[in-house]
C-alpha cells in the first residue's frame, strides 16, 4: 500500500538530490531507504528514478508520484500546524542568537519560510556577538541559539555536520600543499571573527594540541575576513558553505586541514519549556530541510 512515508521519501529524494542526503533528511540509515524504494518500485514494476543521474532524474512513475507528494504532504503538514495551533496557540516569539557567524548565509530564506508557515509567530534575531550565548538562554534573553552542543542543560536538535577548510589568497605560501597540517600555520596570522579563542575550531582542535601559537586579526563580517585573506593580510578557518562561491571565481583558495579534514556540528539548543512548541521543531525542521538542499558538503545529524 502506498503510504504517506513513501511520498516524504521521494520528496526528501527529489529536495537533497541524492540517496545519501535524502537519508539523512529522513533519519534513516542508506540501507533502509534503499529497502523501502526497492519495495515501492517492485509494486509499481519499474524504477522511479535513474540511478546514475545527478541531480536525481524521475521516470514518469516517479514524476506522477510527486505530483502526489506535491498535491498531499502541504496539506498535512497544514492541517498538522492547524492543530498544533489549536492545542498549544498560534501566537509566540522565537528570539534567535547566532554563535555560527557564517550560519547568516543560510538563515534568511529559512526565516522567510518559517514566517510563511507561522505568521503569528514574532521571530527575530538578537543582533550582535556574543561571547556566551547560552548565558543569553538562561537569562531569558533569547529563546533559540544556533551552535555549539552546550550539554544537558538545554533542549538540543541536531542540525549538521560540515568541514572546515583554510582560505588562503591565491599563490598563497601553502597553495601547494594538498592538506595542511598544525605546524604549516606558524608565523601566520589567524583572520576570525572577534570571538574568544575556545570557540575556534582550528585553534581549539588543531593549534593548541600541537603547541602553535599564531598572530589574530578580527572582522566582524564574512566578506570582511575574505577581503583581507585576498589581500594577503592573513588566513582564515571558515566553513565549506560560507566561501563556495569565493573558491569557485577564483578570488580565494581553500584547503582541508588534517588527512581526515576538521569537521564541526552544529546544533539548536532551546531551553527544556520550549522543546515541544510546534513552531520550535517546525523551525528545526525547515533549517534541515533547506540546508539539506542548498548547502554542498555537508551531512545532516540524526
Amino acid at each position: 500500500m502506498l503510504e504517506l512515508r513513501h511520498l516524504r521519501t521521494l520528496s526528501a529524494l527529489r529536495s537533497a538530490g541524492s540517496l545519501v542526503r535524502a537519508a539523512q533528511l529522513l533519519n534513516l540509515t542508506q540501507s533502509a531507504l534503499s529497502h523501502q524504494i526497492k519495495l515501492l518500485e517492485d509494486r509499481y514494476e519499474g524504477p522511479l528514478f535513474e540511478r546514475k543521474s545527478v541531480p536525481i532524474s524521475f521516470t514518469a512513475t516517479g514524476a506522477r508520484l510527486l505530483q502526489l507528494a506535491d498535491l498531499l504532504l502541504p496539506e498535512i503538514e497544514l492541517a498538522e500546524r492547524d492543530v498544533a495551533r489549536l492545542t498549544q496557540g498560534d501566537t509566540g516569539q522565537l528570539r534567535v542568537v547566532l554563535e555560527c557567524h557564517t550560519c547568516f548565509d543560510w538563515l534568511m530564506p529559512v526565516m522567510d519560510e518559517f514566517r510563511r508557515r507561522w505568521p503569528d509567530v514574532e521571530i527575530d534575531l538578537v543582533s550582535g556577538f556574543h561571547s556566551e550565548p547560552a548565558d543569553l538562554l538562561r537569562s531569558g534573553a533569547a529563546d533559540l541559539v544556533i551552535g555549539s552542543h552546550y550539554g544537558d542543560e538545554f533542549a538540543t536538535f541536531p542540525l549538521f555536520r560540515f568541514e572546515i577548510l583554510v582560505v588562503m589568497a591565491q599563490k598563497h605560501r601553502l597553495a601547494a600543499q594538498r592538506r595542511l597540517q598544525a605546524a604549516d600555520f606558524k608565523g601566520e596570522t589567524l583572520i576570525t571573527y572577534p570571538v574568544p579563542e575556545q570557540r575556534i575550531d582550528l585553534i581549539r582542535e588543531v593549534l593548541q594540541p600541537a603547541g602553535v601559537q599564531v598572530e589574530r586579526r578580527t572582522a566582524e563580517l564574512t566578506v570582511a575576513v575574505l577581503q583581507l585573506v585576498a589581500s594577503r593580510r592573513g588566513i582564515a578557518a571558515l566553513p565549506n558553505w560560507a566561501i563556495k562561491n569565493y573558491v569557485d571565481y577564483d578570488y580565494v583558495m581553500a584547503r582541508p586541514i588534517g588527512e581526515a579534514g576538521l569537521w564541526s556540528d552544529l546544533f539548536v539548543s532551546v531551553p527544556p519549556a520550549q522543546q515541544h512548541k510546534a513552531y520550535v521543531r517546525d523551525f528545526v525542521h525547515v533549517i534541515r530541510e533547506q540546508c539539506a538542499s542548498s548547502l554542498d558538503g555537508i551531512k545532516l545529524l540524526s
